[in-house]
């Protein structure tokens, strides 16, 4: 039998962090794109909610395919689609073309979330693949401070395209790194399971679920966020683009902080108990978003009021989020490491199909007011909160076994 490889961590904050620096780079020009294409606000968020449904086929595709075929060829292939997609971002002229071209992207990304658990979960186990996911959430929580900074900078200088002109050279350096430097950690392949076999136990599997509901929600709040806080700030209470792009830097250093604090309390606490900890401080932070928008319209404050309470409110939510969702991917599928990139793949496009319906849930009630995202985002939390205590917590550890 061969001798397996560690990835790099390094490459893996790559492989999984290029898909989200597609998301959080693009949110500054929302606004910007809008009058361009002269359509209204709401269809311009929409481009988020087909991007992530464009990244739920994806992950059903590459990780049934890369049980098969390998992780590595799999990773290229999904980067070249990528690529391409954001081609045609690039050239896009109308809102149609626009969409089609943002599925065609967010196909290819899917490869660096679906898979980069994949490879993390061949390569790790137990406490150390519970570091290695708080280690890559830390890195990539500085993706929303970067990526709205540099997209607003581009935005204002050279225009929203030269964003996608940016997309398409990180693409090709990821592509190039990842050719040289990564190593293929499925080195059995198998398809001694059965597909059907494996969905039917997945979808009777409360845990995943519940697990699945959770990383949904998360990502959809965060989506969701990229989606309308262009329009809360920038045109409900007038910061420019690259300064609010700067804003993201309070929720990166949060996020960063929850990451680190997660991996601290690896070597304490279980996974779920850091979880609980996670949803907890994420409650406090929707909990004061919502009370900033109701106390500062009550008392007609200044917009600076709104904006630093807001910012500080999705501060102590990133770093919840940070906290909640390395330990939900790390513990969802446990029992199934027999077929793991199958399962990532079933199991990524169950909650990113859940995600594309929470970000179109937040594109119906934009309504040109301060009052939908902080009341949504708390329905969210609040939604949380059930799932954990109903799937989770009350649900003994399944023993699923080995699916014929």
């Amino acid at each position: 039998m061969m001798k397996k490889r560690l990835p790099p961590i390094w490459l893996l904050i790559l492989i999984v962090g290029l898909p989200i620096l597609s998301e959080t780079i693009y949110s500054p020009s929302l606004p910007d794109i809008a009058r361009t294409l002269k359509v209204p606000d709401s269809w311009v968020e929409f481009t988020l909610t087909i991007y992530l449904a464009g990244f739920a086929l994806g992950t059903l595709f590459w990780g049934r395919l890369s049980d098969r075929l390998g992780r590595k060829p799999c990773v290229l292939l999904g980067i070249l689609i990528f690529v391409l997609g954001s081609v045609g971002c690039y050239l896009s002229d109308s809102i149609i073309f626009l969409l089609i071209s943002r599925f065609v992207q967010s196909f290819g990304g899917s490869t660096g979330s679906v898979l980069g658990q994949a490879i993390s979960r061949d390569a790790f186990r137990g406490v150390e693949r519970g570091k290695v996911y708080s280690t890559v959430g830390g890195a990539l929580a500085f993706s929303p401070a970067i990526g709205p900074f540099i997209g607003g900078m581009v935005d204002q200088t050279f225009g929203w395209p030269s964003i996608f002109l940016l997309l398409i050279i990180a693409g090709a350096l990821v592509f190039f790194v990842t050719t040289l430097k990564l190593p293929e950690t499925h080195l059995e392949r198998t398809s001694s399971f059965s597909l059907k076999s494996l969905t039917k136990t997945l979808s009777k599997d409360l845990r995943v679920i519940g697990f699945g509901i959770i990383v949904a929600a998360i990502n959809g709040m965060h989506f969701s966020y990229y989606a309308e806080a262009p329009f809360y700030y920038i045109e409900l209470l007038g910061l420019s683009p690259s300064v609010y792009g700067l804003t993201f830097i309070a929720l990166a250093l949060m996020g960063v902080m929850g990451a680190s604090l997660s991996r601290f309390l690896h070597n304490h606490l279980t996974s779920k108990a850091i979880l609980w900890r996670g949803i907890l401080i994420f409650l406090m932070g929707t909990a004061c978003f919502v009370l900033t928008v109701f106390l500062g319209g009550l008392f007609s404050t200044p917009p600076f009021f709104f904006i630093i309470f807001s910012i500080g409110s999705m501060a102590i939510v990133s770093m919840g989020s940070a906290m909640i969702m390395p330990n939900c991917l790390s513990l969802a599928l446990e029992e199934y490491q027999h077929a793991v990139g199958t399962a990532s793949s079933l199991f990524g496009f169950f909650y990113y199909t859940l995600t594309s319906l929470f970000t179109l849930g937040m594109g119906i009630l934009h309504n040109d007011t301060l009052y939908p995202m902080p009341i949504y985002f708390s329905g969210i939390g609040l939604l949380i909160l059930i799932v954990f205590l109903t799937f989770i917590e009350k649900k003994k550890e399944q023993k699923t076994g080995r699916v014929p």
